[in-house]
């Protein structure tokens, strides 16, 4: 990995995504990223799939080490807050009020260690009407108005991953890198907050902005109509995606691709306002065309025109294209018990150089030791 966050450490006492989001994107970038969890069974997230160490969990865990501590034990809460006092960034996803009770609290914390960028993740804010109400990645996506951005009104049903749990962990690791810079200038620490419905609301910035300057609410197929997007049916049963923007010059392309150079006579594909307007009628004449040729057949003919396209892959297939692989986007590496892991690496390069290392997800406590060491040896050092 890279380490430019290497003299960064990091406590992490987060559960299910966007906690650990956070801190995993925050391990990428070479900090000391301590996962702190309830002995026995640590992160929920860990048995969603059978044993402790489930894909949901291994998503969003890399490159961190594992300590297993109930912090409602005197001991256990002891051992925390020395850890505290050697840590930059402390991050947690509880409900507003559960961190006091637990004696984690911003105050607490910041008691021990005055420098701790304290880093508190929720779901719909600290206070408020609705602070104290539960939420989940469908809930944040529906409260910020971008589910409906998702949903087929012909087929109406929740699609997609989990994207407001992942971009909320995004924004924390942004408010936490924006406060460690302060405090290298400063030298004093941060709250930083963050809740799903604002990062959601953030997230979804496009519609509020058209519906605040134009007065228009957007639906699942606004962007798609405007950007002229398509996703279209080969003969072998593979699917191609189009995004044709507005250059006239891609529409061209694609004319002499599908061997249609007349099509621009029809007033309904004239111009890029009329085939806005005639998106559906375009759809099926394209669909037509596409299933006529295989997917690599279309491929080949569109990149010769230079129609920006792409296959639409699946998991199975994407990290297999050769600019995956010239990228070196999948990386691996062997934990000790566990075996292979697999991931994508981070995207982020530095000085051309890409992050190609990767700390398997830890197991439950597997760290217990190693952290306990580094504990006694930083009293001894006091």
């Amino acid at each position: 990995m890279n380490g430019v966050l290497a003299d960064v450490r990091v406590l992490e006492q987060g559960t299910f995504i966007t906690g650990p989001a956070c801190g995993m994107l925050l391990g990428d970038l070479g900090a000391d990223v301590i996962k702190i969890e309830q002995p026995g069974t640590g992160d929920p997230f860990r048995a969603f799939k059978g044993g402790l160490y489930s894909p949901h969990f291994q998503t969003y865990n890399r490159n961190k080490r594992s300590i297993t501590l109930n912090t409602r034990q005197p001991a256990d809460r002891e051992r925390l807050y020395e850890l505290v006092k050697t840590a930059d960034v402390y991050i947690q996803n509880f409900r507003p009020g559960v961190a006091e009770e637990l004696g984690v609290g911003e105050a607490q914390l910041r008691s021990l260690n005055p420098r701790l960028i304290y880093c508190s993740i929720s779901g719909f804010g600290a206070t408020g009407p609705s602070a104290a109400r539960p939420s989940y990645d469908t809930v944040a996506q529906a409260a910020s108005g971008y589910l409906k951005l998702l949903v087929n009104p012909a087929n109406p049903r929740v699609v997609g991953p989990a994207i407001a749990d992942a971009v909320t962990g995004f924004y924390a690791a942004y408010g936490v890198l924006g406060a460690l810079h302060e405090r290298a200038r400063t030298g004093h620490g941060r709250k930083v907050e963050v809740s799903m419905l604002e990062a959601m609301s953030h997230w979804n910035l496009d519609a509020f902005t058209h519906y605040y300057s134009a007065g228009e609410v957007m639906g699942p197929f606004s962007r798609p109509r405007v950007s002229q997007s398509y996703v279209l049916e080969c003969q072998d049963g593979k699917w191609i995606a189009l995004h044709m923007s507005s250059p006239e010059k891609f529409w061209q392309g694609l004319a002499r691709a599908i061997e249609r150079p007349a099509i621009f006579e029809d007033p309904r594909f004239a111009t890029r306002e009329a085939r806005i307007d005639n998106q559906e009628a375009m759809i099926e004449l394209l669909g037509e065309r596409f299933r006529t040729r295989t997917r690599l057949d279309w491929c080949n003919r569109l990149l010769a025109e230079d129609v920006p396209h792409a296959p639409m892959y699946g998991t199975d297939e994407a990290l297999q294209d050769p600019q995956a692989e010239h990228l070196q986007l999948l990386v691996s590496a062997t934990h000790p018990t566990m075996g292979e892991f697999r991931t994508v690496r981070p995207p982020v390069s530095f000085d051309g150089r890409r992050s190609l290392d990767v700390r398997p997800p830890p197991t439950l406590g597997e760290h217990n030791a190693e952290i306990d060491a580094l504990l006694a040896q930083s009293k001894g050092a006091a």
